[in-house]
This record gives C-alpha cells, sequence and structure tokens, in this order.
C-alpha cells in the first residue's frame, strides 16, 4: 500500500514539493480531487520488479516509454507486472511490456522499457 510516508521519503531523496503531493485544499479543487502520489514512487515498482524478479539481478533500464493513466492516492494497493516481448539474441538487452494497476484493476500506467541485463 502507497502511504503518505512514501510521498514524504521520495520528496526527501528529490525535492519533489509539488503541492498536489502535500496540500489537500488545492488537490481537492484539482482535476484529481485529492492528493497524489509522485508517480517516481509509483515506477519505483517497476525498478524492483526487474531487478529482482524479471529479467532479474544486473538488469538497468536503457529507455522506458511509460504512460500515467491514472492517478495513485495514498492508501492505494499498486500492482507492477512485466512481460518480455523480445529478447535479443546478440546483447543481453530485453524489450519488456510494463503495467501498474490498482486495487480496483485500473491501470495507472502502461508502457514499455528497454533493459540491459548485465551477467553477475
Amino acid at each position: 500500500m502507497v502511504t503518505t510516508r512514501d510521498i514524504e521519503l521520495f520528496t526527501e531523496m528529490t525535492g519533489d514539493r509539488n503541492p498536489l503531493h502535500y496540500d489537500e485544499e488545492r488537490a481537492r479543487a484539482s482535476r484529481f480531487g485529492r492528493i497524489i502520489v509522485q508517480g517516481g514512487v509509483t515506477t519505483g515498482l517497476l525498478n524492483a520488479v526487474v531487478a529482482e524478479d524479471l529479467p532479474g539481478p544486473g538488469s538497468v533500464f536503457l529507455h522506458v516509454d511509460w504512460s500515467f493513466t491514472a492517478p495513485v492516492h495514498p492508501g492505494d494497493e499498486i500492482t507492477a507486472e512485466v512481460e518480455v516481448l523480445e529478447a535479443r539474441a546478440d546483447k543481453p538487452i530485453s524489450r519488456l511490456r510494463t503495467t501498474i494497476t490498482n486495487q480496483e484493476g485500473t491501470t495507472v500506467l502502461d508502457g514499455t522499457a528497454l533493459v540491459w541485463t548485465e551477467p553477475l
């Protein structure tokens, strides 16, 4: 579950102090209707999946093409999924489909990533 503490920690790391992440009144008046989580918190799940599971340890992003299709709010439970679309035979590079959904099954991020997997 994404928490307000996740927002605070991301802000400490990056300096992202956008009022949409903190100011309840301004966020409520926005098109989002309430506080939203920074995109970097959301995409961080994909970093973990790629580095730990698929392709796994030694993997780093070379390029990403992500669309944020719905907001993530504190209290949401988000799930990241990765699917291999292509694996090159000549280099340790794969093209992945990347998707993140929330607890209601709504896609909040959709896209692709190009990943290098360093043999460790």
